[in-house]
């Protein structure tokens, strides 16, 4: 299988999927496409037992697309995405097979992917959280706890698109130097392209001395051009004209 290929079916459903619910972050689920299909192509698998997290719970979409593409979730199921009744909701649900945590209010997976590497030190957690999330404070308590116990077997991957809801990350709180925050705490830092799949597996299988923090530079609504680096798609679900040109992009 080659990642070219697969990222294109795996945009192509996000849209389809996006236009036929009505809902909402199709650009924050474009962005992520390319770390969770590397991170569930080599890192967690049914057999190993590693565990991944999305803290951005609102990009489900995506997450549910990749469960599908792996064999976590049925056709059928996915079909249910957004409609009465189904489990898969607009936001990450535990309920979902291959979901370890709900997510959604912001600032909880990483405490929670924490907790669980501090008392599971046999197995690697991977935790993905967005750059506006970094605003919440329980990220830093994790942040901060995670270097003094020098949690080794978890990787914080930041998707480090620079739009948050409503603004530019710069505008709302500017986060920048983050390499330098994070290597104040004592973390490992990593920066990198979070579009190009063989630096993002060469950087994940790194072995580091310290916690490993990866900042994964990522274009929001990645793979359409009239959607990528705009605060409109946050919200905004493509109509029927939109979706077909959307695709015609990929």
């Amino acid at each position: 299988m080659t990642y070219i290929s697969d990222q294109k079916k795996i945009r192509k459903k996000i849209l389809e999927l996006t236009h036929k619910s009505n809902s909402a972050h199709v650009a924050s689920n474009l962005s992520i496409v390319d770390i969770l299909l590397v991170v569930y192509k080599n890192f967690v698998k049914k057999k190993n037992k590693n565990e991944f997290i999305l803290s951005k719970g609102h990009a489900c979409l995506s997450y549910y697309v990749i469960l599908n593409f792996f064999g976590y979730i049925s056709d059928k199921k996915l079909k249910t995405f957004g409609k009465n009744n189904t489990e898969l909701m607009s936001h990450i649900s535990h309920k979902v097979p291959g979901v370890v945590f709900s997510t959604g209010s912001l600032g909880h997976g990483l405490p929670f992917s924490v907790g669980k590497a501090f008392i599971n030190k046999k197995k690697k957690f991977y935790c993905l959280i967005s750059d506006g999330e970094i605003n919440e404070g329980s990220n830093w308590e994790a942040f901060m706890f995670t270097c003094h116990h020098k949690l080794l077997n978890l990787k914080v991957i930041i998707d480090c698109n620079k739009i948050q809801s409503l603004d530019y990350v710069k505008n709302v709180i500017n986060l920048e130097p983050l390499e330098n925050k994070f290597k104040s705490l004592g973390f490992y830092v990593s920066r990198i392209n979070g579009h190009d799949h063989n630096k993002l597996k060469s950087t994940l299988k790194m072995k580091t001395r310290k916690p490993h923090v990866i900042i994964a530079d990522t274009i929001k609504g990645k793979g359409v051009k009239f959607m990528e680096n705009s605060v409109l798609w946050h919200y905004k679900p493509p109509n029927k004209i939109q979706l077909i040109e959307a695709i015609k992009k990929l």
